[in-house]
């Protein structure tokens, strides 16, 4: 972030130096030249590095889904097996009934 804000502070420097000779003309090209691709290089890590964490946020989310996922399927199976369990018993309990009468 700080060679961004320098940038244009040096490159003006540079090109007010240019003005005085050829060699000091010269120097100032590359100089320019150097900061553009300084700058280029970083522009090209941010996005890569947002890419990243893009794909790594992405993995999360498919990640948590999966899991809540899972725990529904473990609650609605649970729920189910205490559901046969309670007819069960309602069942056990109405045939009792029956037959003490």
């Amino acid at each position: 972030m700080k060679k961004m804000i320098f940038a244009p502070a040096i490159l003006f420097t540079a090109l007010a130096v240019a003005a005085c000779s050829p060699t000091a003309q010269n120097e100032a090209g590359q100089a320019a030249d150097a900061i553009s691709a300084d700058i280029n290089a970083t522009a090209s890590e941010a996005a890569a590095d947002t890419s990243n964490a893009l794909d790594a946020a992405g993995s999360s989310i498919e990640n948590g889904a999966a899991a809540v996922g899972s725990a529904t399927d473990n609650a609605v199976d649970a729920a189910g097996a205490e559901m046969d369990r309670t007819g069960a018993a309602l069942a056990n309990g109405a045939e009792a009934v029956d037959n003490s009468m």
